[in-house]
């Protein structure tokens, strides 16, 4: 194992301590409007049409999409319809939740919360309850609740940070629920930093107009979802873990009715029937668009979308893809895990090789993270580790600077005990890193109670398209999951309530009408999804590191 950084990255280390002096006074400004164009054009992976292709059959034929999405849905079903025995039904519910993140337990809860008994719900997850990209979140949930801050100037942030492509009354939605979802935190017992005083400790996050930024040092996901998997445990909501859903069911109206699961330990498919459904699956990380790592946890392979569209669902902003500006580059066992914008929002700057900034901190995360692989692909200007892996610094030794002895322990734990493992004190030595795939920012269209293009289907959290547009920006990804969770289990309990609403016959003809679709495709290369793991063995991973820097620019 590699203790600390070798040698030849101490050469460049020694040029960013020197120039830190000087650069206590000065932060690079931010990008003109026609420079963030020419770096995302130039440089950011969405724009770069080697990475995409059109999509080749159902609801959104021709959107284009990266082509690592576009493989797992024009692929055959995993299951095939004919072995699978609907007339015993194991799990009858009310409503039934895909996915046990932080959307997946705030819509249970909140389901819980407006009427449905405990033993109506029923929660199904791929792995355990809390293996989700909500607990892997560190930086902060935005919410505007100071006087100088309001919803209306937290809704232009995400307008103008998601490129004015969201869908408006998601957007609008998103900003109105925040301080909400603050209060029901803190009534649940969440432990949000707080001032002496006891306001709260709001932090700048890159594309925000105000300081809005609520955090639990760096564990602000992980505490929250804490919160969230102690109600679910003490309200007695029924789990089923190690069980992934594989398709959706249907009745003869197209309605959604349940769902197939597979159990990954015993092998053994069960069949749920459900009034209403609930798709909180999460992102697609673990896909590794256009080769970059992630920071994503191992079940994030898109499986929900494939899901929903092979029933019909509509996509929506599919075509973009956040990857967050600061992965880890170094050491190795830690490539591409999340380096929290927190570190840039606390005066972190961001240095080539000889110590000089290469942009303005806090900028957009697309821009951000463009300007990063701009340093790294078309320059020389970058820090290479012993096993060719290309990189930046992330000055966090300044924060000590400008906020005092003891404040990167003190605000970023997580982070200073994740790198003190490998010999590396982050309060004394920059943090090498380089962008990584972080989120999906489009994926089912709904309106703001959560409501799918088809009925019975309801979505929430990072499965959704609409509510970034094409770039999300931080702080928002944990209020996402808690706003439409919360959306979702608000409208799922309405939808349980209502009286003659009955499924017909359990159904998976849709599955079957899909296989003709793709075989009409004529395609030559025949893959199955849901991916349910991500596969790490294959030549094309082990030379993914190589390829990434040649496909950048």
């Amino acid at each position: 194992m590699i203790r600390g950084y070798p040698e030849n990255m101490r050469k460049s280390i020694e040029n960013v301590n020197k120039t830190r002096a000087k650069r206590l006074t000065e932060t690079k400004a931010d990008l003109t409007e026609a420079e963030r164009k020419e770096v995302l054009n130039n440089y950011h992976p969405d724009y770069n049409p080697k990475f995409k292709r059109d999509l080749a059959w159902g609801p959104n034929k021709g959107d284009n999409i990266p082509n690592e999405v576009a493989d797992v849905i024009e692929a055959y079903p995993v299951v095939n319809p004919d072995d699978i025995d609907l007339s015993k039904i194991d799990y009858d519910v009310g409503v039934l939740i895909i996915g046990a993140g932080g959307a997946g337990t705030s819509a249970a809860l909140w389901a819980l919360k407006k009427g449905v008994p405990a033993d109506k719900i029923l929660i199904a997850t791929k792995l355990r309850l809390g293996d989700c990209n909500t607990v892997m979140a560190q930086g902060g949930i935005q919410a505007a609740d100071r006087p100088e801050d309001s919803p209306l100037i937290h809704y232009l942030d995400v307008i103008g940070g998601g490129h004015f492509d969201n869908k408006p009354k998601l957007a609008k939605a998103l900003v109105n629920d925040a301080p909400k979802i603050i209060k029901w935190h803190k009534e649940l017992g969440m432990m949000y930093d707080q001032n002496p005083d006891g306001s709260f400790v709001e932090n700048a996050g890159g594309g925000t107009s105000r300081n809005r930024m609520h955090c639990s040092k760096d564990y602000t996901g992980m505490e929250i979802f804490r919160v969230l998997k102690d109600e679910v445990i003490n309200k007695e909501i029924p789990v089923v873990e190690f069980s992934p859903a594989v398709e959706l069911l249907t009745d003869e109206t197209g309605r959604i009715v349940g769902t197939i699961l597979y159990n990954i330990e015993t092998k053994q498919y069960f069949v749920v029937k459900a009034k209403v459904t609930i798709m909180t699956t999460g992102g697609f990380g673990r896909l590794h668009v256009a080769g970059f790592p992630t920071t994503n946890h191992y079940g994030a392979t898109a499986d929900g979308i494939v899901m929903a569209y092979r029933a019909g669902a509509k996509l929506r902003n599919l075509e973009s893809t956040q990857f967050h500006p600061t992965g880890a580059a170094f050491p190795e066992q830690m490539l591409g895990l999340l380096i929290t914008e927190k570190v840039r929002s606390l005066g972190g700057q961001v240095l080539g090789y000889d110590g000089e900034q290469i942009c303005y901190p806090l900028e957009p995360r697309d821009v951000e993270a463009s300007s990063l692989i701009k340093c790294c692909a078309s320059t020389d200007n970058y820090v290479e580790t012993p096993t060719g892996m290309r990189g930046v610094w992330l000055d966090s030794p300044l924060i000590e600077e400008l906020k005092g002895k003891g404040s990167v322990e003190k605000n970023l734990s997580a982070m200073y005990r994740m790198m003190q493992r490998f010999d590396i004190d982050i309060s004394k030595d920059p943090i090498l890193v380089y962008p990584t795939l972080h989120y999906q920012n489009g994926g089912i269209l709904h309106d703001e109670n959560c409501y799918s293009s088809l009925k019975g289907l309801l979505a929430a959290g990072e499965i959704s398209g609409g509510v970034h547009g094409k770039n999300r920006l931080m702080g928002n990804s944990l209020l996402e999951v808690n706003v439409f969770g919360r959306r979702a289990g608000i409208t799922a309990a309405k939808e349980y309530k209502k009286k003659g609403v009955k499924s017909g016959k359990l159904s998976l003809d849709h599955v079957k009408k899909s296989v003709e679709s793709l075989d009409a495709l004529k395609m030559k290369e025949i893959r199955h999804s849901p991916m349910i793991l991500p596969e790490y063995r294959s030549e094309a991973v082990r030379d993914r590191l190589v390829k990434l820097y040649e496909d950048s620019c």
